[in-house]
């Protein structure tokens, strides 16, 4: 047996002594006979005492090697001193586990790995952990576990064992196959594993079927949701779990479908619907429906086709009777199911009379079909992009030789029309009104006659055009916009004559400029089909005598786009060119001297336009709120980079801005508000005022009266000269 005791208990060992002791026991094995080497078989039977004052780590894990036969590896960053202090020996396996008690609470730890243990850093230690423990194990030694669980989640589990583990070991989840990978001390594994096992439990929460005999199903359960709305907003807000509460309505076999882990709940439902599922004392199947999204006439002639089997009750624009007493062709009622349905617009809702079976069924759909109906914003995109350029050169002359009062003989060449032609333009300088054309023109004047006149003229036209219209709809609703103006078109006109001495003209207004007209249709996968018109136009001309020339370009097409997504609608890439040439015949076509009886012009004309066009589907209130906010704040920015600079001379005029979307309009204030009297502190107008009767609107002010006009009163604004 080997021994670690002082010679004096009243004594304790110095570190000195320690290490003496610990060398006199090296070479006492190394002399010894192999009998006095303690074997694993030998050494589970003896019993050593460990008394250890300030020694240093790597002896003291030496001393434990020879004790129990272990192989260590001690990390360079491991040092320190312990404490071990034992009144009665223990047995030499136990040394081991006393060892990395110690380390552990210096904090270090053992990681056994091919026979050899480890010594490392906490730390560090996860990371050389070999494999994962399938047994329980027990010590202080580092162990990697995996646990299956079958009813929770793995995830929500996470958080309620991360603070029973180690700061520097791990707990991490796998949602995919729902299990925890633990990695801590053997002896706190097990703890894990009972908490896990005791959490990881089937649910009490089975779901209840409770048959309804007399009332409808779908209407005690809206009842009794409202009575118990605390638990389902308890669960909502991630509460206790057993205040969790869900009622359904099952239509089909007219039954309650209840779940929830409370017992009390269960009982509470049950009561009520004992005391509900009675029979009414009013006689008669009267119901009244009050719908949310869906709209009564419409939807009354939907349930109306469907009980009488009659498709064309269901057909668009049909008119409901009023009658209640019509026959059963008008469809306001069904012979074939026996009951009747009537819409009343002014409340949108339902009165049903029909047997109860026939009212669930139509209670059901109703619900079904009474849902909010989802949005679509469009964005269309249409880009024109134009360049034209035009070319003239061209030499013309005239000339006349003979006596001024006998025969003259003259000759020369004239092109093109007004203030390009030699003969407009010599008539206009002696008129001393010249019309010239633009361009270089270079003439011969010989006693105020125009003799002869060359031309030279080259113009370039750009247009880059980008219109973004947007419209906001109903899905499988048409919308419209249009952008333009309500241009006068001449349709016919008298002269004045003697019957009829007044004379008239008949006018027809037409828009001219962007409309877009989009039907939308949302599918289940979030694909948009929309049918779509989209047209621009514009004046060319006003001053043809025929009439007003317009330009337009028009599309008409069904596509798919999904939601999100651009797509291009269409366009058009022209390219003309032109070429006109005026020559005197044989004379034109002579080298170089053909110029002096040739005019040319050349015009090319590139149009490039594209149309392209972006649905967003909007399902929820939320979704349309962030969507008209960003619009909103876009339309701010805008005004309120449109502010006028000071000037000197000018009065000071603060052109309006919008205010902010959740703010409260100047007109809710209350009497009782500072603002609304007269003695407050001057303000400037709010956003959108309307102040003195003046609109400012961009940078241009419109002086007009206001027609009604809210009365606000409040300081008005102060204005600098």
């Amino acid at each position: 047996m080997i021994c670690f005791k002082n010679s004096d208990k009243n004594k304790q060992s110095t570190p000195a002594m320690t290490l003496a002791i610990l060398r006199t026991i090296v070479i006492a094995c190394l002399c010894a006979s192999p009998l006095a080497v303690p074997h694993a078989t030998s050494a589970q039977n003896e019993t050593v005492s460990l008394n250890f004052v300030n020694a240093e780590i790597e002896e003291v894990v030496k001393a434990i090697s020879h004790i129990t036969g272990r192989n260590f590896v001690i990390d360079p960053r491991v040092k320190g001193t312990v404490n071990i202090i034992s009144s009665t020996p223990v047995a030499a396996p136990l040394a081991y586990d006393i060892l990395l008690s110690t380390l552990r609470m210096q904090g270090f730890a053992a990681v056994e790995a091919g026979g050899v243990t480890k010594i490392l850093p906490e730390a560090d230690a996860k990371l050389y952990v070999s494999g994962v423990s399938e047994q329980r194990g027990s010590g202080e030694k580092l162990v990697t576990r995996v646990y299956v669980l079958k009813y929770e989640s793995a995830a929500q589990l996470v958080p309620v064992l991360r603070p029973l583990i180690a700061p520097n070991n791990i707990v991490v989840a796998y949602p995919n196959s729902n299990t925890l990978v633990v990695t801590d001390y053997a002896s706190n594994q097990r703890r894990i594993e009972q908490i896990v096992n005791a959490i990881d439990q089937p649910g009490k929460g089975s779901p209840v079927i409770i048959p309804i005999k007399r009332a409808s199903a779908i209407e005690l359960a809206q009842t009794i949701n409202r009575l118990l709305q605390d638990g389902a907003t308890a669960a909502a807000g991630g509460a206790d779990s057993s205040q969790r509460f869900m009622l359904l309505a099952d239509a089909r076999t007219n039954s309650l479908l209840l779940r929830t882990e409370n017992q009390e709940r269960i009982d509470r439902v049950r009561e009520l619907v004992v005391k509900l599922d009675i029979e009414t004392g009013t006689p008669g199947n009267m119901h009244v429906v009050y719908l949310k999204n869906a709209e009564a006439v419409k939807l009354a002639q939907t349930l109306r086709a469907v009980l009488s089997g009659d498709t064309s009750a269901a057909a668009p624009g049909a008119t409901a009777p009023l009658v209640p007493g019509a026959p059963a062709a008008s469809s306001t009622a069904s012979p074939a199911g026996g009951g009747m349905i009537q819409a009343d617009a002014a409340t949108n809702s339902l009165i049903i009379t029909a047997p109860s079976n026939i009212y669930n069924n139509m209670r059901a759909v109703i619900d079904m079909l009474d849902v909010r109906r989802a949005q679509v914003f469009v964005e269309a995109l249409i880009a024109e992009v134009t360049a034209d350029k035009a070319a003239e050169f061209g030499v013309q002359w005239q000339g006349a030789s003979g006596d001024v009062n006998g025969d003259l003989v003259g000759g020369g060449t004239n092109f093109g029309g007004s203030g390009t032609n030699i003969i407009g333009v010599a008539s206009s300088l002696a008129a001393r009104t010249p019309v010239i054309g633009t361009g270089l023109n270079v003439g011969i004047v010989r006693g105020g006659n125009l003799g002869a006149l060359a031309r030279a003229m080259q113009t370039d036209a750009n247009a880059n055009i980008l219109s973004t219209p947007n419209l906001m709809m109903l899905d499988n609703e048409e919308a419209k916009i249009i952008i333009g103006q309500n241009v006068p078109f001449i349709t016919g006109s008298q002269q004045g004559t003697t019957a009829n001495p007044n004379p008239f003209q008949t006018i027809e207004r037409k828009d001219v400029g962007l409309t877009l007209k989009i039907k939308p249709q949302i599918s289940e996968g979030g694909t948009v089909k929309m049918l779509i018109y989209q047209e621009v136009s514009s004046v060319q001309d006003l001053s043809n005598p025929a009439g007003v020339i317009t330009n337009k370009r028009s599309l008409d097409t069904t596509v798919l786009v999904d939601d999100g997504q651009t797509l291009v609608l269409g366009g058009l890439i022209q390219d003309q060119v032109t070429n006109g040439e005026f020559k005197v015949p044989l004379l034109g076509d002579i080298p170089l001297i053909g110029w002096l009886f040739r005019y040319e012009t050349r015009k090319s004309a590139k149009t490039n336009l594209m149309v392209f066009i972006r649905p967003t589907v909007l399902r929820t209130a939320e979704a349309s709120k962030g969507l008209t906010q960003s619009r909103y704040d876009y339309l701010r920015d805008k005004q309120e980079e449109n502010q006028l600079s000071w000037h000197l001379l000018l009065p000071t005029m603060t052109p309006p801005v919008s205010p902010a979307l959740n703010s409260t309009p100047v007109s809710a204030v209350p009497a009782s508000s500072p603002v609304a009297h007269a003695d407050s502190v001057p303000v400037e107008p709010a956003a959108g005022e309307v102040k003195g009767g003046q609109a400012n609107i961009g940078n241009e002010t419109a002086a007009a009266p206001v027609e009604n006009a809210p009365v606000v009163e409040a300081a008005t604004a102060t204005e600098n000269p």
